[in-house]
């Protein structure tokens, strides 16, 4: 289905004013219904509007009307243009929530700051329109209503599609840092675990050495001359 011509109305009241098309003809080439064109004929509708010369816009080529004006059959077809305009982004704002279902923003924030706390205020905004002004409010309990506030999922409510929602918590989870594991968490390796410590194993080792090595470990020679040392004193307190 081709595009129709810029304001098919005036367009459609020039034709109809300087040619000799059918209104069907007219009707189609400015997607009008032939009523319509009909009431144009008529005075009736579009009244007050100027026609506009679809050939001198270069929506139309003279060739084209002549043919069409010789064939009531023949369907008229837009010139192609010369230059190709580019489409206008529709630059993004925030979602437009219907009048309706603006008092339940407050339970969809309410739930969302409980049951995703990763989503920052930006994402939240896009979600279901709101300000940051108010995510703030019902964050910190200042809200006017926090008291009367309970919290709904905004998917039920029809502020936005689960898929959106899917999306900002993927991309929120991607932002954020890996969590650092707590101390206890993970289980150690078996080498760590069944490998013997180091003090075990010096002590096991000693309680293998046989007694006599500790006995041969021992100075007799300094044994004998300690008893002599003590035996004197004793012999010096008989003879007094």
């Amino acid at each position: 289905m081709s595009n129709p011509p810029l304001m098919p109305k005036a367009t459609a009241v020039w034709l109809v004013e300087n040619t000799s098309l059918t209104f069907e003809q007219i009707a189609e080439f400015c997607k009008l219904h032939p009523l319509e064109v009909r009431g144009i004929a008529d005075g009736e509708v579009a009244a007050g509007i100027k026609g506009l010369d679809p050939i001198t816009s270069g929506q139309l080529t003279r060739e084209e009307l002549e043919r069409a004006a010789k064939n009531p059959s023949h369907h008229l077809k837009l010139a192609e243009r010369r230059v190709k305009v580019p489409e206008m982004k529709k630059s993004k704002g925030p979602r437009y929530t219907p009048v309706s279902k603006r008092q339940d923003r407050p339970n969809a924030i309410l739930w969302l700051l409980r049951n995703h706390p990763e989503l920052k205020d930006a994402q939240i905004i896009r979600l279901i329109g709101t300000t940051k002004s108010t995510i703030a409010q019902i964050r910190d309990r200042t809200h006017w209503n926090a008291q009367t506030l309970s919290p709904i999922d905004p998917v039920s409510l029809g502020l936005c599609s689960q898929i959106d929602l899917d999306f900002e918590v993927g991309r929120a989870a991607k932002d954020r840092p890996a969590a650092i594991a707590e101390i206890g968490s993970t289980l150690l390796p078996a080498e760590e675990t069944t490998a013997p410590a180091p003090a075990l194993n010096q002590t096991f080792a000693d309680m293998g050495k046989p007694k006599r090595q500790e006995e041969e470990a021992i100075d007799v020679d300094s044994v004998f001359s300690k008893l002599k040392q003590l035996k004197r004193p004793a012999e010096e307190d008989e003879e007094d």
